[in-house]
């Protein structure tokens, strides 16, 4: 069996810098963020060689609050990186609200383009109708944040892409972290037979692209599984391996962690089939009740995630012996000095 490596105490950063580049002297650009703050916005500043942007905000005793950019955006393309979950201090909808009354502020302080930064979008995962009158949260949300003025919008691996870039009619780019998670896995998988497994079949094309970069980055031909899943309310079940995974190290590819539940009977069901070692990399790490115990299963070795929101509810002896981290800053910050430039994202894939 092959011998995990080390934990470091902060995200690791396989991303190849020769991807990210400062932004040129005369950029007219500024980064701010809200509550993702240092953790997210400073390392992007520093990759794109800028100072980070300054904001003043003000609660008042009834809870409403203020909140204003302390610098001059007047005809600058201002970025703001924010990812909307909860936590302890603020709710979903607090940090929503939030996000709206900024991002309206600059446009009002005469920004000459506005564009969120969200590395983990609220609200994605609802994104079509799956009872009689169901809401769907996708689309209003992205009625919302074109009210606020709202340039263009880029988030990371959406539940289904197609969805969310359909519910804007401003810009949605929709970044990968396929590039992250290859440059980690392939010291793990060695010379050793791989395939890459989507728990569902409704994540193979997400899957896919992932298998394409690994399969190019490796030089010799990676397959595809899917196991076969089914989800009413919150009973799943299923659990066929859909492809062959006997005698190969088997990469479980997943847009979000939460319970743990899927992945784990996932690496379960690989292992009875004959996989060597299961590893799964997922974008959003939720971690939701009882994911802590679920991640101690045994079948799964090791899950790789990017910190677009902090695994605060992930136990520090769970992430040690079989978690690791990575920074999604650097891509990020690719992704903003494409933009700001009028590069392309696509190179950000890889391919």
């Amino acid at each position: 069996m092959l011998r995990l490596r080390s934990m470091e105490p902060l995200p690791t950063n396989p991303f190849p810098m020769s991807h990210v580049t400062p932004l040129p002297e005369d950029h007219h650009a500024a980064v701010f963020s809200l509550d993702s703050g240092r953790r997210l916005r400073d390392p992007i500043c520093e990759h794109l060689g800028i100072s980070p942007g300054k904001h003043e905000e003000r609660t008042f005793d009834d809870g409403e609050h203020k909140i204003r950019p302390l610098q001059s955006v007047r005809d600058q393309d201002v970025y703001l990186v924010e990812s909307l979950y909860s936590n302890n201090a603020l709710s979903v909808n607090d940090k929503l609200v939030r996000t709206l009354f900024f991002l309206a502020a600059m446009r009002d302080a005469g920004a000459e383009r506005v564009t969120l930064i969200a590395p983990y979008l609220c609200y994605a995962r609802k994104d079509r109708r799956t009872k009689p009158r169901d809401s769907v949260s996708i689309r209003y949300l992205a009625t919302v944040l074109e009210s606020m003025g709202l340039d263009r919008v880029a988030t990371m691996d959406v539940h289904n892409p197609a969805a969310y870039e359909n519910a804007f009619r401003i810009p949605a780019e929709h970044l990968t972290a396929a590039p992250l998670f290859v440059d980690s896995v392939v010291p793990l998988i060695g010379d050793r037979e791989v395939v890459v497994v989507s728990p569902d079949a409704g994540g193979a094309k997400r899957a896919e692209g992932f298998r394409q970069r690994l399969d190019e980055r490796l030089g010799r031909s990676v397959p595809l599984v899917f196991i076969e899943k089914f989800r009413s309310e919150d009973a799943v079940w299923g659990g066929t391996v859909v492809g062959d995974v006997k005698n190969r190290v088997a990469i479980l590819l997943d847009d979000l962690i939460s319970s743990g539940t899927t992945l784990a009977e996932a690496a379960t069901a690989c292992r009875e089939h004959g996989a060597t070692a299961v590893y799964a990399a997922v974008t959003h790490g939720v971690f939701s009740s009882g994911a802590n115990q679920t991640l101690d299963d045994p079948a799964l070795e090791r899950l790789v995630f990017l910190d677009t929101l902090p695994p605060a509810r992930l136990a520090p002896n769970v992430r040690e012996r079989r978690a690791e981290v990575l920074s999604c800053a650097p891509l990020l910050a690719g992704a903003i000095q494409r933009l700001h430039t009028g590069g392309s994202l696509v190179e950000l894939s890889g391919l």
